[in-house]
């Protein structure tokens, strides 16, 4: 049975708790984007289309009940991969306001609809926090990105995110103190080993509550993440070094880290001779982008084989971009635009059931350390 989408008081709700609705705000814009010969449409992607027209109806029903000058749904061409900038025109397919009906669907200028937006919802196929993390700073507005959200999604939106931010919350200052990470996972009776140099960063923190002008994060929510040193300073090198296994399909790829990048795939097989292909075809793509810590594991939620959900549940490492986290890999590092990508290696069973998590160390500034998973479970 498909799980039935939120009603109107339920999508208010989400929306207050979220965003912190302010006595005036600008206009709610919903994105999607849209497949093209390169990507093609696939039912999931269509019903994602679904779920936002849903949302964009309710709203539009009970705009007077909003304190939005007007609520829009747009539209854009997928922009190829996930992450990657987003085109300068889209198509404004319906905009409903207090006063009036809906509209023609027009082309618009990208930047003109989010400068008279607070408040942006990406419901789409590929990721656009990246980019839209840095438009947001520009235009100040607030923003959820939901890529690749699915139905059996929607009981996440239906959590207390004040209780959600507090965990989350919890994490981030452990973060920003910290100045290496070391972990040990294992894989096929095997110890894999690597530390991640943690200086020079802040923690983050994406627990659903997306209430300053600028911010922009993923719902469903519920991780603190930081970008490990690139090693950008004249004359300091980043000590991110070790073994890093990652499940593809059923084979063990691992990864030699060095100076924050996967230089080298030690493994064989068909999955690690494409990895490795990929890395020697695009450095960048080997970038440590982000240690991250995901708490709704602990709520009970389950993975649903997407990375917007299964992220929060458990440990990631993403690789690639990280300029929109604070870090310096950006597209400009990718040898071509087609290339630009931050993907999440998840560690927990669901995902990669070969590879277990046996125990992450923080170490802190004063000289002091902690514990924060064991046995592939949070002990904080």
């Amino acid at each position: 049975m498909s799980t039935r989408n939120l009603d109107f008081p339920q999508l208010r709700l989400l929306l207050q708790s979220v965003f912190g609705f302010r006595k005036e705000e600008r206009e709610c814009t919903i994105l999607i984007d849209l497949p093209n010969q390169r990507l093609k449409d696939r039912p999931p992607w269509m019903d994602r289309r679904r779920i936002a027209a849903e949302w964009y109806a309710l709203l539009g029903q009970h705009v007077a009940e909003l304190p939005f000058a007007a609520v829009n749904c747009c539209a854009y061409e997928n922009v190829g991969t996930n992450n990657a900038d987003l085109p300068q025109a889209i198509t404004l397919i319906d905009s409903c306001t207090r006063t009036s009906g809906g509209t023609m669907p027009k082309i618009e200028p990208l930047e003109g609809i989010l400068r008279r937006s607070s408040v942006v919802l990406a419901v789409t196929e590929l990721s656009a926090t990246a980019p839209l993390k840095l438009l947001a700073r520009r235009f100040s507005f607030r923003g959820a990105t939901l890529p690749g959200f699915t139905r059996p999604m929607i009981p996440a939106l239906g959590l207390d995110y004040e209780a959600v931010n507090a965990r989350v919350m919890l994490f981030k200052t452990r973060l920003d103190r910290a100045e290496r990470a070391d972990l040990k996972l294992s894989a096929e009776g095997r110890r894999f080993e690597s530390r991640f140099d943690l200086r020079y960063r802040p923690g983050h923190s994406s627990g659903g509550i997306l209430r300053e002008d600028g911010v922009v994060g993923n719902l469903p929510s519920g991780e603190a993440y930081i970008v490990p040193y690139e090693g950008e300073q004249p004359g300091i090198s980043s000590f991110t070094e070790g073994i890093l296994p990652v499940q593809f399909k059923d084979e063990i790829v691992l990864f030699r880290l060095a100076g924050n990048k996967a230089v080298e795939v030690l493994s064989m097989g068909p999955q690690s001779e494409a990895q490795k292909k990929q890395l020697a075809e695009e450095p960048a793509y080997g970038n440590i982008a982000e240690l991250g810590i995901g708490v709704l594991g602990e709520w009970g939620i389950e993975g649903v084989g997407s990375t917007l959900l299964d992220e929060k549940l458990g440990l990631h490492i993403a690789f690639g971009r990280s300029d929109h986290f604070g870090g310096t890999t950006s597209p400009a590092s990718f040898r071509h635009p087609g290339n630009v990508v931050h993907i999440d290696w998840v560690y927990v069973p669901s995902v990669q059931p070969k590879i277990a998590v046996e125990t992450l160390v923080l170490h802190y500034h004063d000289g002091t350390s902690e514990e924060l998973m064991e046995a592939g479970r949070l002990i904080v």
